[in-house]
């Protein structure tokens, strides 16, 4: 599948800076920090399908791994918020034994990393704060001595997938034709999950069949 994609960022807080901060990714709020990506099979003929079907749960994958699904409120909102998107743009829902054309996969993704942080470049810019003309060392910077630490770190994410059973037996695969990622804090609530789903679906217009 060709990729091709984009991210919209829900504020342009990446470009104000404050005036005693050196990061101002640190300041962005949790809605502020979320990101959507989409991608689309150049090839697909959107129009050409006309049915879909989807699961009562969301799947569970950690590293890659499927640990199980899960149907909490939250999770239920983000799969109401797809079947909506789908049904405002004229898929007519049917279930997985009536040979729908398009199959739906709605997926929280964890993935978790160890990375080694230079802990003197973040205390190097905590320093930064403190004006050292104070200290009668005007122009002066701070040198702290070199540290590392290992850092765990887990990335979550909720991902909808759009499948082509229409042409599956053709193709002896199952392609899938559309992606929508949402990336950022705090994106398990049933608001934000409702909310980034619709995005997902306002960056892809060409989501429609004929009727």
């Amino acid at each position: 599948m060709k990729r091709t994609g984009w991210a919209l960022m829900t504020a342009m807080t990446l470009l104000a800076f404050s005036s005693c901060t050196k990061d101002p990714m640190r300041n962005l709020t949790a809605e502020e920090s979320r990101i959507y990506i989409t991608n689309r099979d150049n090839n697909a003929n959107f129009n050409g399908y006309k049915t879909y079907s989807i699961p009562d749960s969301v799947y569970i994958i950690d590293n890659n791994n499927m640990v199980g699904g899960q149907a909490s409120a939250a999770d239920l909102d983000a799969l109401a918020a797809v079947r909506s998107a789908m049904e405002s743009r004229g898929y007519v829902r049917v279930n997985r034994n009536q040979s729908p054309d398009l199959g739906i996969n709605v997926s929280r993704l964890y993935n978790t990393s160890t990375n080694l942080v230079d802990l003197g470049n973040y205390w190097g810019g905590y320093g930064g704060y403190y004006d050292p003309f104070y200290w009668g060392y005007g122009g002066y910077g701070y040198g702290y001595p070199p540290a590392y630490a290992f850092v765990e770190s887990t990335e979550a994410m909720l991902s909808v997938d759009l499948l082509d059973l229409k042409n599956a037996a053709t193709n002896n695969r199952i392609n899938v034709v559309w992606n929508g990622l949402i990336r950022g804090s705090g994106i398990f609530t049933s608001t934000a999950l409702t909310t980034g789903v619709q995005a997902l679906f306002e960056q892809s217009p060409y989501l429609r069949t004929n009727q």
